[in-house]
This record gives C-alpha cells, sequence and structure tokens, in this order.
C-alpha cells in the first residue's frame, strides 16, 4: 500500500462576529444568566480582634 501524501491544512479567517451578543442577536445563542452572589458567603459574628 501506497503512503498518502500529507494534505494541506487549509485556514480561513473568519470576518464574522463570534461575541455572544452578536450570536444572541442572530439567534445562535441564548442569553446566560447573571450570576447572584447575595447570601452565597455566611460571615460569623465576631468580636473585632484585640491587639497585643
Amino acid at each position: 500500500m501506497a503512503d498518502m501524501p500529507a494534505r494541506q491544512v487549509e485556514r480561513r479567517v473568519d470576518e464574522g462576529a463570534g461575541d455572544l451578543e452578536t450570536l444572541i442577536d442572530l439567534g445562535l445563542a441564548e442569553e446566560q444568566p447573571v450570576p447572584q452572589y447575595q447570601g452565597l458567603f455566611l460571615e460569623p459574628d465576631l468580636p473585632p480582634a484585640e491587639e497585643p
């Protein structure tokens, strides 16, 4: 069996915008939810630290 010659890789520059906002406008992606961090972290009620 003869060795096949390596195929050339074709690289094309995509002129289209790939940011999420454009994809949402085109209907190709859904809007991502905004994370809510309020109430996620619990801070204990500690008295202020005393300096020695």
